[in-house]
């Protein structure tokens, strides 16, 4: 359950892109005397301006003026487009790809350098630790040794068994003994760090793949999940990352990092719309209770500045 502190982070840190948007909306309302294009327009650009994207964006307003031509001030209309968000997180739950239930449960944590992979793995770590299930944290980013470090850290302050190999090792290797010994420790959950950049991005998913077949070979129909980081300020980058990625992975869920530094929360929607994917946790902080499970209704309430039934 998320509790009211994190909803107050939450308003917080999408407080950048709640400003421009529901902001956005209410100025261009105030200054209207009748809906055309022109006003069909500068509401398409305040949506593009919070990273929503132009498609996702017209078609959002598209939904929202057919269903409710009643909304005629900026608290109507953010009231109905808040219906047509909701809707668009709600038309995910088809793409959601079923999962395996074996024993352990093995994550495997994919995304480039620099979106909080080695935080995000911590955090579910922890929040494993406080659902009392025993984890195992497989170092299977052999080549950068601050990661290794990073995790070591991580695991001590998550009570989780951590499986490391020496700097520059066989990612797989690490994979390999990491979901052996795990099976053999009786633990819950394995969670697998992975690199973010090799030589070319070709070999990166080159190596993933094979990382993902070890994990198989080991534990047939592991891994149960694989979550994709994604960093928040990086915006449409991310929307492209996200294709790359599931492309090449298959990618289950959607873990977006960072809410609370960037005026582009609106990528979250544009990524639901192009990419199909459901989003499972958000990070809007650097405390460890910060990474949390998504709540499409207090999103999108945070984000329009709306209230909403669980306030």
């Amino acid at each position: 359950m998320i509790g009211k502190n994190f909803l107050k982070r939450l308003k917080e840190g999408l407080s950048k892109t709640s400003k421009n948007l529901s902001g956005g909306i209410e100025k261009i309302f105030a200054g209207k005397k009748r809906i055309d294009d022109e006003f069909i327009e500068e509401l398409e650009e305040t949506l593009i301006a919070a990273d929503i994207g132009f498609n996702t964006g017209s078609k959002l307003i598209k939904k929202t003026l057919e269903n409710d031509f009643a909304a005629t001030d900026a608290e109507s209309f953010k009231k109905a487009l808040t219906k047509e968000m909701l809707a668009l997180f709600n038309s995910l739950k088809k793409y959601e790809k079923k999962k395996t239930e074996v024993k352990p449960n093995v994550i495997m944590i994919v995304g480039v350098n620099g979106v909080g992979k080695t935080t995000t793995i911590g955090k579910l770590a922890y929040k494993y630790f406080k659902e009392n299930k025993k984890t195992l944290i497989a170092a299977a980013d052999t080549f950068r040794a601050a990661a290794i470090e990073q995790l070591c850290v991580w695991a001590e302050r998550a009570d989780a068994d951590i499986v490391k190999h020496h700097h520059n090792s066989d990612p797989s290797a690490v994979v390999y003994d990491s979901v052996k010994a795990a099976i053999a420790r009786n633990k819950d959950v394995v969670i697998v760090d992975t690199a973010g950049r090799l030589h070319t991005q070709k070999n990166l998913m080159e190596e993933l793949k094979k990382i993902k077949r070890t994990i198989g070979k080991v534990l047939p129909g592991a891994p149960n999940e694989i979550l994709l980081v994604l960093d928040a300020t990086t915006g449409q980058n991310a929307l492209s990352q996200a294709k790359t990625f599931n492309e090449a992975l298959n990618i289950t869920s959607l873990a977006l990092t960072k809410l609370d530094g960037t005026a582009k929360g609106g990528i979250v929607l544009s990524i639901a719309d192009n990419v199909k994917l459901p989003l499972k946790y958000i990070g809007i902080g650097e405390q460890i209770e910060d990474l949390q499970e998504f709540d499409a209704e207090n999103f999108v309430a945070s984000l329009l500045e709306i209230k909403n039934n669980k306030e």
